[in-house]
């Protein structure tokens, strides 16, 4: 894509490129700390890197016609890794991102309702009420150094619990961000024995993430049963997420899903949405106070605008651009690590039964054949008539495992930008650069402070 700019674009701070000829060992020593810092110059120039992994051949993948094969036209002959299964089974148990073959099936035709656009509609009351809470607390801190990371994290985990079960996380939101702290920190991470050994053989960190497990869907348990305190009255309509995913019912069977399936479902829909879409609104929110008249294109969009609708959220066209940019930037998944069930043909390539299929989209956002300006922040290219190839560009997925839930975190995260954009000027007064750090989302490598001032 040719984007032609009048002023010179910033480039963010990245990770300095790996040594081509880094070791194995050398990538799997940097992989628990940084795995976007194991990647070398070639992988942003070539079309497919074959590699090993053990005793199996992998290959990363940045062809958007062998990446369409794998997740869409055969989707089926690719699964999860082992040491991915490891890391997300612990967390989301059976869930949509986690499950295969036939409970897949039934779980996506099942949820597919609940996240329509017109079931996202009827949530935007829940966004505008904790942006509006958000704000007014921001207003007292005017002028002021904020932790806007954190600002974002609380304040998604609170769109989330209303979301889902339209109530506030006052009491249980420092819970849940103690577990996501607790997992990441440590049990979310692959260590030697989680990538070499068979998903049946459990390793030392599989007993300690079982015992997290046990506490977390006990947790995860307790908010249900407090919802489904609260009722629904009969002939209502629903009034959030649980509602919805509680009487859902697969269309051909009729099945819904049992105690232990919704526990899982819930505990997938609020770290799957909220975690993202704190970091995407974190590095939006960072960009543009490193571009000021990026900046202010949103906020001149904003001015004026009531935001409070589907239909006011769809009218910000370059405010959605610039989360566009943001997410091919900086990807809330960095890494789609896939295992081959059987043998296949993929852009010319024999894969065999057991071999390690990865498409990075933050490799494939940089690509240098791909992009122009690949490293730039450029949001308008988003606006251009010569659209990115579809599978060029994945911020959340494609083809059938899509991320369900896309619908949802567009819409929060461009109404979120555009009103907080709209009420505050948001400065830098940290200058130490902010490095990406690909661990189980893209994070920054640490939370500088931002000053906000009142427009």
């Amino acid at each position: 894509m040719n984007i032609a700019s009048v002023r010179r674009p910033i480039v963010p701070p990245a990770p300095p490129r790996a040594p081509d000829d880094m070791s194995f060992f050398g990538r799997l020593a940097v992989i628990r700390q940084n795995m976007i810092a194991t990647w070398g110059q070639r992988a942003y120039e070539e079309e497919i890197l074959q590699g090993r992994f053990f005793l199996h051949k992998s290959f990363i993948l940045n062809r958007p016609d062998a990446i369409r094969h794998v997740l869409l036209s055969n989707y089926e002959n690719y699964t999860r890794t082992p040491a991915g299964i490891r890391m997300l089974r612990p967390v989301l148990g059976e869930g949509l991102l986690i499950a295969e073959g036939h409970d897949w099936t039934f779980q996506r035709r099942t949820l597919a309702p609940a996240f329509t656009p017109r079931a996202t509609a009827n949530l935007v009351p829940h966004m505008t009420a904790v942006l509006d809470e958000t704000i007014a607390k921001l207003d007292t801190q005017s002028g002021e150094a904020v932790n806007l990371r954190e600002v974002m994290q609380r304040m998604t985990l609170e769109i989330a619990g209303r979301t889902m079960f339209s109530f506030g996380m006052d009491r249980h939101g420092p819970t849940l961000r103690n577990f996501i702290v607790e997992y990441g920190e440590r049990l979310g991470r692959p260590y030697f024995l989680d990538m070499v050994l068979p998903v049946s053989w459990p390793t030392p960190m599989d007993r300690a993430r079982a015992r997290f497990r046990k506490r977390w869907t006990e947790f995860v348990a307790t908010l249900i049963a407090e919802r489904r305190a609260a009722g629904k009255k009969d002939g209502a309509p629903p009034r959030d997420l649980f509602d919805l995913m509680d009487g859902a019912r697969d269309p051909e069977t009729g099945k819904g899903f049992s105690d232990e399936q919704l526990v899982d479902e819930v505990a997938t829909m609020i770290l799957a949405g909220h975690e993202t879409t704190a970091t995407a609104l974190f590095w939006a929110l960072y960009l543009l106070a490193l571009d000021p008249d990026t900046q202010e294109e949103v906020a001149s969009e904003t001015r004026g605008e009531h935001l409070d609708s589907m239909a006011d959220i769809d009218r910000q066209k370059f405010t959605r651009a610039v989360i566009d940019e943001t997410m091919r930037l900086y990807p809330p998944a960095f890494l789609i690590a896939r295992a081959a069930r059987d043998k296949d043909n993929v852009a010319g390539e024999a894969i065999s039964k057991g071999d390690i299929i990865m498409i990075a989209p933050w490799l494939l956002h940089r690509h240098e054949k791909l992009w122009d300006q690949p490293n730039a922040f450029i949001p308008k290219r988003f606006m251009s008539t010569e659209a990115p190839d579809r599978f060029a560009y994945l911020p959340f997925g494609a083809g059938p495992r899509v991320c369900v839930g896309a619908p949802f975190a567009q819409a929060e995260s461009v109404l979120a930008l555009a009103r907080l954009i709209g009420a505050f000027r948001v400065e830098l007064t940290d200058t130490t650069p902010v490095i990406p750090h690909g661990v189980v989302t893209t994070q920054p490598g640490h939370s500088p402070m931002f000053r906000i001032t009142r427009r």
